[in-house]
């Protein structure tokens, strides 16, 4: 018994196989139909007659199998046209395939390279601008113009500079900033005031914008004059290691201990850098009425 799902399964004997045994049956029924006739069982029509006489629509048993092979033969060529019009398109699909794979890889190695390529700027950070004087330079009050900004101490080419930090807004006040000085040992009490241009050191002692605050790490910088305006911090030499600062914020206070003062010149202006540890630096001209150096205090969060 032939058991296949589809036609194309079929081999050519199994094909002739299969109508070889339909048009036995249908000859067998054509039989069986004349015997009905002759015994009157049956009916013939004029069809039937016509359909007798043509031998092309009931060729015989014997005369089957050449016209099945002759039909098969077209069969078979059909059959195998077929299979290779299945065989391209399968070859096209894989043909497809792998011209997107190759337009992918394409597109991917073209943009590597393009990215690869590229030659982007080195970013370095811009230095900041950095005081290249430090503060309360002025000139001495017997001086023939009196006291008032020494801008001999600033070189010729920045002195433009000095008016455009002169504008700069003082920083909105904030709880954790000093307000208030006390050095016991010196009799000084006064107060702090945001920024250190020559407005702001009328008023006390100023502190230089950008530095630490009471009790932070870092470098708390604070200057006042020697002999004008209070000569709030004339006497700075008189300190010795071991006195303390007591500076106040809104809420609390800090203390601080003397480690020692020392002279510089006025563009020395590292002693202002930030430091690692809580340190207060009180700046002042020196020495008295000729205010050519600066005497520099340094003092450690106690």
């Amino acid at each position: 018994m032939i058991n296949k799902h589809s036609v194309d399964d079929l081999t050519q004997a199994e094909i002739i196989y299969l109508l070889r045994n339909r048009l036995r049956s249908r000859y067998g029924n054509q039989e069986r139909l004349k015997k009905y006739r002759q015994t009157g069982r049956a009916i013939t029509l004029s069809c039937d007659l016509r359909n007798e006489n043509d031998s092309s629509l009931f060729p015989s048993i014997e005369t089957a199998p050449q016209s099945l092979s002759k039909n098969l033969s077209h069969l078979s060529g059909f059959h195998i046209a077929n299979k290779a019009l299945r065989y391209f398109e399968i070859a096209n699909v894989v043909g497809l395939l792998v011209l997107f794979g190759y337009i992918g890889n394409a597109l991917f190695n073209l943009n590597h390279q393009s990215t690869t390529s590229w030659i982007l700027p080195t970013l370095t950070p811009m230095p900041i601008i950095q005081e290249f004087v430090l503060p309360e330079g002025h000139t001495p009050p017997n001086s023939p113009g009196g006291a008032g900004p020494n801008t001999e101490e600033i070189p010729p080419h920045l002195r433009p500079l000095v008016n455009t930090f002169a504008s700069i807004p003082m920083p909105t006040a904030a709880p954790n900033q000093g307000i208030r000085i006390q050095i016991p040992a010196l009799n000084i009490d006064a107060p702090i005031i945001q920024g250190d241009g020559w407005e702001q050191l009328k008023k006390g002692v100023a502190q230089h914008i950008g530095t630490a605050n009471p009790g932070e790490k870092g470098n708390m910088v604070l200057s006042g004059h020697n002999d004008v305006f209070g000569e709030v911090f004339r006497y700075l030499d008189r300190l010795k290691a071991g006195d303390e600062i007591i500076v106040f914020s809104y809420d609390r206070s800090f203390t601080y201990v003397v480690e020692g003062w020392t002279l510089v010149e006025p563009d020395q202006v590292e002693v202002m850098k930030p430091t690692v540890n809580e340190t207060l630096t009180l700046i002042s001209c020196y020495p008295y009425l000729v205010d050519k150096q600066r005497i520099i205090v340094k003092a450690r969060l106690k």
